[in-house]
């Protein structure tokens, strides 16, 4: 991976999808030079909306799917988030309709937050966050050292 080649997950609940989408595609070119994580649906919607604006440049886009979050995707993410292969978290969610996996939503921002990753959940975060010179430098957030916690006795 290149060093200032970033990994971005892209989340999007069915309410949020079409303001995610067009978040993707208005910031298509900030975008595609990184590689892109996306669950399910989201990653269809993403890929079908970049492929389009990118078939005449010399961009090439990485993108991959997980499973669909109610059927996996927000674990396989969180899973990501804990090995270090996840470097920047946009997800548009749904915070006025209940979702059949709002465990699974509440655990992969806490994983999020809990390893320091930058995490956006509305477009105005998602705005700072990919026009920051951080996402094109060598940036790297601090590690979370969690030996004290492991060391604890109990």
């Amino acid at each position: 991976m290149e060093e200032n080649r970033k990994r971005i997950a892209l989340v999007g609940h069915d309410n949020r999808k079409p303001d995610l989408i067009d978040w993707v595609t208005y910031n298509w070119e900030r975008l595609v030079p990184h590689d892109l994580i996306c669950t399910g649906t989201t990653g269809r919607l993403i890929q079908e909306a970049l492929e389009h604006k990118i078939v005449d440049t010399a961009y090439s886009l990485s993108l991959s799917r997980l499973k669909s979050g109610p059927l996996g995707g927000d674990q396989q993410l969180g899973a990501m988030i804990a090995e270090g292969r996840i470097d920047l978290f946009i997800f548009f969610w749904d915070t006025m309709n209940p979702q059949p996996h709002d465990v699974d939503v509440k655990a992969l921002l806490r994983i999020a937050t809990l390893y320091n990753v930058p995490s956006a959940c509305n477009r105005a975060t998602a705005d700072y966050i990919i026009t920051s010179p951080l996402v094109t430098s060598d940036y790297k957030a601090s590690k979370v050292n969690f030996d004290d916690y492991l060391n604890r006795k109990l």
